[in-house]
């Protein structure tokens, strides 16, 4: 029998104080972020009338109030929070991104078909044959832009918005005809006015025959709509119409087959994919791009393991000394931010002024050739990657006994053969995780290709996609290049690039289920 220990009773029960102190905190803490997240979310909820998302919400947070308010199913209280951040940092943006890639959501077509009515009209305001020409004043109200506004004919101050123009009372207007200050409205001074000259252009107040807009920053002219819809018909009168709605397209079309430039979100079922497949400007490419984006993973992965797993090796035997400081050394890449690392290493590479060529008395123009540009990328991302496989593999190798390898030494196996035999394959069985995920980060590192080459070089016959262009980067030149940004279409090919990776990805897992049954 063990013998008694004097204030043992005493001390035993710490560790679960302790454990239940942490949990009132941690339950505290849920219950406050549930609260704040519903006292933040009920105001513009209710303004907006959305009754269902008030009510799911609200149902939210009687549920959660519940489940760790009782000291019953205590591993739900655990299971809740992952679930929630996996459904709103997973789920949710697959969903919106898989159904973003049926529909034409993009520049032209971001909001409804009122949206767009509204957007034709007021962007053909003309200026009527002797309209007014108002004295505007521009102010903010609650963070707004307005337009206060004096009529030349009255003097009367007016108030204008988006919604229209009404009467502004307690105006005081000066002697140049526009007004210095009113009641709860913020007047911006000529040099804030000046720096939000966009917006004040862009603001437009509906009239009953038109609507009145900004001409420089002192006055504004009311016009007349030169497009106007018409709801008997289904379109838009005006210049070169009448414009057509065109359901299945998203826009307003003439009998000539020209279109408005605003348009409305419609689904356009498999229009996008079909477009990936067919359109030869873009499939002509597909390959070629798709089969350097799996060598540049494929290198990026096996080079930043071998030289990883190499310094880890090296600095895990028993007589290296000073571990400590290499170890810092190391990782410093690692701690360095790598949108300025890749920037540096881009005029590292010029050719005329980089440090590479001048250290070694080379002129070699690293970024103009398609070999040594994907050499350079890949020594690039060797450089800021290797860390992480030097410090997983640190953590991997502490976890093997050395005892195995000192047996494979007893039984006459050569350092080689130890490694290849015993570590090698316990590394694998450990870090294969790790390299399929590092792998699908790889396939769409955008910043290492954006942020050196830009992918190119660029050939002379197209310039859409360049030597070192990636899926991903190659994606982002056609959906938002000169044409705008079309969403939708960078959805449908983000989903082809998720097919790819999680096709990948779930054979490598395959083969790693079989070789951890070998080793287990």
């Amino acid at each position: 029998m063990a013998p008694d220990v004097p204030g043992a009773a005493e001390r035993a029960p710490r560790p679960r104080r302790n454990i239940t102190t942490a949990f009132v905190v941690s339950r505290i803490a849920v219950l406050a972020v549930a609260a704040a997240i519903l006292l933040y979310a009920v105001p513009p909820l209710v303004a907006a009338e959305s009754w269902l998302g008030l009510g799911v919400l609200g149902a939210a947070t009687a549920l959660i109030g519940y489940l760790y308010l009782t000291p019953r199913l205590v591993p739900a209280k655990y299971l809740v929070p992952g679930t929630v951040f996996l459904i709103a940092f997973q789920v949710v943006p697959v969903v919106y991104t898989v159904t973003t890639a049926f529909t034409n959501f993009g520049d032209g077509h971001r909001g409804s078909k009122q949206d767009a009515v509204v957007a034709i009209e007021t962007g053909s305001v003309r200026q009527a044959p002797g309209s007014p020409e108002y004295a505007l004043t521009a102010a903010l109200r609650d963070g707004e832009l307005v337009f206060l506004l004096v009529d030349p004919d009255t003097k009367q101050a007016g108030l204008g918005t988006a919604e229209g123009l009404e009467p502004l009372a307690g105006a005081r207007v000066g002697v140049t005809g526009k007004v210095l200050s009113a009641p709860g409205l913020t007047v911006l001074k000529a040099p804030e006015a000046a720096a939000r000259a966009k917006e004040i252009s862009a603001l437009s107040v509906p009239t009953p025959g038109g609507a009145i807009k900004a001409n420089g920053l002192s006055r504004a002219v009311e016009g007349r709509a030169a497009l106007v819809y018409d709801a008997a018909c289904d379109c838009v009168r005006g210049e070169g119409g009448p414009w057509t709605a065109d359901e299945s397209q998203g826009y307003f079309v003439n009998a000539a087959g020209d279109h408005l430039a605003q348009g409305w979100q419609v689904g356009v079922g498999l229009d996008n994919f079909a477009r990936v497949l067919t359109n030869p400007t873009i499939s002509g490419y597909f390959a070629g791009v798709f089969g350097w984006n799996v060598v540049f993973a494929l290198a990026s992965v096996a080079g930043t393991f071998a030289l990883g797993m190499s310094v880890a090796l090296a600095l895990h035997h028993p007589r290296m000394r000073g571990t400590r400081i290499y170890r810092i050394a190391i990782v410093l890449p690692y701690a360095m931010p790598a949108f300025a690392m890749l920037m540096v290493w881009r005029d590292m590479f010029n050719r005329d002024f980089g440090l590479i060529n001048q250290l070694f008395g080379l002129d070699v123009d690293w970024l103009g050739e398609p070999l040594t540009a994907r050499l350079a990328v890949i020594l690039v991302n060797l450089w800021l990657g290797f860390p992480y496989m030097f410090l997983v593999t640190t953590g991997a190798l502490q976890a093997i006994p050395r005892e195995l390898t000192e047996a494979a030494s007893i039984d006459g196996a050569t350092p080689w053969k130890g490694f290849r035999k015993v570590t090698l394959p316990l590394l694998l069985v450990a870090l294969t995780p790790l390299l399929i995920s590092s792998f699908a980060f790889n396939f769409n590192n955008f910043n290492a290709i954006a942020l050196t080459t830009d992918g190119g070089p660029f050939p002379a016959e197209n310039p859409q996609v360049g030597a070192t262009d990636l899926l991903i980067t190659y994606t982002f030149r056609l959906a938002f290049g000169a044409g705008g940004a079309q969403f939708g279409f960078a959805a449908a090919v983000s989903v082809f690039i998720f097919a790819i990776v999680a096709i990948i990805s779930a054979t490598a897992f395959r083969r790693t289920r079989k070789q951890e049954e070998v080793y287990a």
